[in-house]
């Protein structure tokens, strides 16, 4: 069997069997933006995300990953569609649920899916090692699926495929087999648009740069520490963002070829703030049971929640929650110190 049969034979049964919405393989050369990484790195941009700056010999040189290693086979899964980039109006306190997180744990659903494909590639080709990664491994999956032919990196920074848009995530399996590689995504799509820069809440995107320490999904997802209620306008998302993506006229409603794998069928689209507030530590393992959200911390859920509320407004029942919360010795000091803000800000 040549190189091109097994490279088809593997393609075809990743969107065949394995239910992947795209699947393509890259070549595994260097990173093409190792200056520009370890530049945005250096100015500090990536926050408290310090494991971007680990393993930087693997991240920028993919064939590091795994001994041997002579492609990658990227995978693709929808978690939305073009048709569900809209949402109902949030209700009077209420924080809004990044599409990604809305149905079960990502990594879970592609993992599963990634080493079955790699089980079966193993006893079909004993000789061959693989290894399945999907966002915990030092790779640069967006400039990998790139090269596989899944899309061109927008604005954004985010991976736009021409007919599915961008509400996709992302699997990676190496492998020491020797497959053809896709023609790389050359075409850049974005042209002159500029609406996620515009659109941009907290003005953290240039062109084809994020500077997470501004980004909202960084902000509520990754930070730990305080943050200044008035500094920053949530626009209503109490975990994530997704308003880059829905302005994106890449994303416009228009039908398309994939369908989303029942595993990503939204639980819930948002959160009633006032009911975070009044969470234990078993209510929030409750709500992210299967969900990719439990990387945020109890603390950190309750800090998002005051901050919405400061930024609607607080009276009635929300000020005497708000206050009950800043008075409360039992709170971890991240909770009533935001709370205390929220209420100076807002004569409270």
């Amino acid at each position: 069997m040549t190189a091109s049969d097994t490279t088809r034979q593997i393609l075809d049964s990743a969107v065949s069997r394995h239910d992947f919405a795209l699947a393509g393989v890259a070549s595994l050369e260097p990173s093409d933006y190792s200056d520009a990484f370890r530049d945005w790195l250096a100015r500090g941009k990536h926050g408290e995300m310090g494991y971007l700056a680990n393993n930087l010999d693997v991240r920028l040189d993919p064939a590091n990953l795994l001994e041997g290693a002579q492609s990658a086979v990227v995978v693709a899964d929808l978690y939305a569609t073009r048709a569900d980039n809209t949402d109902e109006p949030l209700g009077t306190g209420e924080g809004r649920i990044a599409r990604y997180a809305r149905g079960r744990d990502y990594h879970t659903v592609i993992k599963m899916r990634l080493h079955a494909l790699a089980d079966g590639l193993a006893e079909e080709f004993p000789e061959a090692s693989f290894r399945a990664c999907v966002d915990t491994a030092p790779v640069l999956e967006r400039e990998l699926a790139m090269r596989a032919g899944l899309g061109w990196t927008g604005k954004h920074t985010l991976t736009i495929h021409p007919r599915e848009g961008s509400y996709f995530l992302l699997g990676v399996l190496f492998t020491s087999l020797v497959l053809e590689p896709n023609p790389a995504t050359e075409t850049d799509h974005c042209g002159t648009c500029t609406r996620c820069i515009e659109a941009c809440p907290t003005d953290a995107i240039t062109p084809y740069s994020v500077d997470a320490t501004r980004c909202l999904s960084y902000l509520t997802i990754e930070h730990r520490g305080p943050i200044e209620p008035d500094k920053y306008d949530f626009a209503g998302w109490v975990y994530g963002c997704d308003i880059c993506q829905e302005v994106c006229p890449h994303n416009s409603e228009r039908a398309t070829g994939a369908s989303v794998p029942p595993a990503y069928e939204p639980r819930r689209d948002r959160f009633d703030l006032l009911e975070v507030l009044g969470w234990t530590e078993e209510n929030r393992r409750e709500a992210f049971t299967t969900s990719a959200m439990k990387r945020a911390t109890l603390a950190m859920m309750k800090r998002n929640a005051l901050i919405l509320l400061g930024q609607a407004g607080i009276e009635g029942e929300a000020l005497d929650r708000v206050r009950a919360v800043a008075a409360d010795e039992t709170e971890p000091e991240l909770v009533r110190a935001t709370a205390r803000e929220v209420l100076s800000l807002g004569g409270g």
